[in-house]
C-alpha cells in the first residue's frame, strides 16, 4: 500500500458523522456488521442477530462488506436473512476504517452496535443494553462484560470484570487508559456521540480502545458485568504481514500518544509509561506465540525488538533473549526455562 492508499484508508482526524434528517421513524437499533474476508464466520453471527431480532420498526440490521473476496457475501446473506438483513458492498477495497465510517453513516438507529462478521452476542445483550441506557441516560455508551472464543466458537477464558457492580464506570482513567479492557462487540454507542465526537481514525489496531477513551473524556460510559458478548480469536486477527512489520505495535504506540490527550496533565506521564510497559510486555510475550504456533521466525524477532523498542523492562528483555535463544539453539533445549518465568 503506497502512502496515498494509506491516507485514503487511514483518516488522521476524526471523519465526520453529519446527524440525521428529522424523522418519526427512527429506529431504535442499528446492528451494522463490518467485515473483509470473514465468510466462514458470517453465517453465525447472522443467525445469532436473527434470534435477537426487534423486529423491522425497531431493529435495522446490516452487513456492510469491504469488498470481500473470500465467498459470495451478498448470496449468504440474502439466504440466511430471507430479506431482512440490508446489504452494502464496498465498490473497492476501502480498509477497516472506511468501513466502520460506512456502518456509522449509513446507521439510522439511536444506538449504534458495530460488529465484526466474526462475532456476536447473547441472548438478553440488547435488553441489558437497553436497561443501562434507560438508568444512565446522560452516558455515550453503554457496554457489558465479554469472554474470549476460538475458531470453532468455543469458550477460551472469561475476560476479567471491571467490576462486579452495574453503573457508571468510575475512575475511567484507571481503568480504562491504561490498556483496552473492552471490545466492539460488547459496546453500543449512540449514534449522537458518533455525531460530536466523528468516527474512527489514525490507526487499524486499538481504534476502538482510542474511540472507548475519546467518548469516556467527553462524556460517562455505563457498565454490566454480566457475560453477554464475545470476541473470536482466529489465524486472520492480526495479518501475518502486520506482524512481521510489527505494526499492530506501532499502531498501539500511536494511540497512547493519542490518549495522552485526554488525560490531566499531572498523570500523562505515569499513565503512558504504565501503558507502554504493559503493551511491551504483552508483545514480547505474543512474539514467542508467534514462533510456535505462526512458525515465522522474521515475524517473531520483530516482535520482540520492537516490544523492547516501546518500553525496556525486565520482562520483555526475558522474553526476548528466550526468543533468541530459541532462534540460535533451538527449542527444545529450553523448554524448561520458559516453563519457568510462564
Amino acid at each position: 500500500m503506497n502512502k496515498n492508499e494509506q491516507r485514503e484508508r487511514i483518516p488522521q482526524k476524526p471523519p465526520i458523522i453529519l446527524p440525521l434528517p428529522d424523522s418519526d421513524h427512527q429506529p431504535l437499533w442499528s446492528v451494522m456488521i463490518s467485515l473483509h474476508n470473514t465468510y466462514a464466520y458470517l453465517e453465525t453471527t447472522l443467525l445469532a442477530i436473527l434470534e435477537l431480532d426487534k423486529g423491522m420498526g425497531i431493529m435495522q440490521i446490516m452487513v456492510v462488506d469491504d469488498a470481500s473476496k473470500d465467498g459470495n457475501i451478498e448470496d449468504l446473506v440474502r439466504e440466511v436473512g430471507k430479506g431482512r438483513i440490508g446489504y452494502f458492498r464496498q465498490p473497492l477495497y476501502m480498509g477497516k476504517l472506511r468501513n466502520l465510517e460506512t456502518c456509522i453513516k449509513l446507521a439510522r438507529g439511536k444506538y449504534v452496535h458495530l460488529l465484526y462478521g466474526d462475532n456476536y452476542v447473547m441472548k438478553g445483550f440488547y435488553e441489558e443494553i437497553e436497561s443501562l441506557f434507560a438508568d444512565f441516560p446522560r452516558v455515550g455508551a453503554v457496554f457489558t462484560e465479554f469472554e474470549y472464543i476460538n475458531e470453532r466458537g468455543a469458550p477460551i477464558w472469561k475476560h476479567k470484570p471491571l467490576s462486579q457492580e452495574r453503573g457508571i464506570v468510575k475512575n475511567w482513567i484507571e481503568t480504562l487508559a491504561l490498556r483496552q479492557l473492552t471490545q466492539p462487540s460488547a459496546m453500543v454507542i449512540k449514534r449522537k456521540t458518533y455525531e460530536k465526537l466523528g468516527s474512527y481514525f489514525a490507526v487499524e489496531h486499538g481504534e476502538f480502545w482510542e474511540m472507548t477513551l475519546r467518548i469516556a473524556a467527553y462524556s460517562e460510559l455505563a457498565y454490566s458485568p454480566k457475560i453477554l458478548a464475545n470476541f473470536r480469536i482466529h489465524g486472520k486477527t492480526i495479518t501475518e504481514d502486520t506482524l512481521k512489520t510489527a505494526g499492530n505495535i506501532s499502531d498501539i504506540a500511536t494511540i497512547i500518544g493519542i490518549i495522552r490527550g485526554y488525560l490531566p496533565l499531572e498523570i500523562r506521564d505515569k499513565v503512558s509509561d504504565t501503558s507502554k510497559k504493559y503493551f511491551s510486555q504483552h508483545f514480547a510475550r505474543l512474539s514467542h506465540k508467534v514462533y510456535h504456533e505462526f512458525k515465522d521466525t522474521g515475524a517473531a524477532m520483530q516482535q520482540a525488538k520492537s516490544a523492547l523498542l516501546m518500553h525496556v523492562n525486565i520482562v520483555s528483555i526475558q522474553y526476548a533473549l528466550l526468543l533468541f535463544l530459541k532462534v540460535a539453539i533451538g527449542y527444545k533445549r529450553i523448554r524448561n526455562w520458559v516453563e519457568k518465568i510462564t
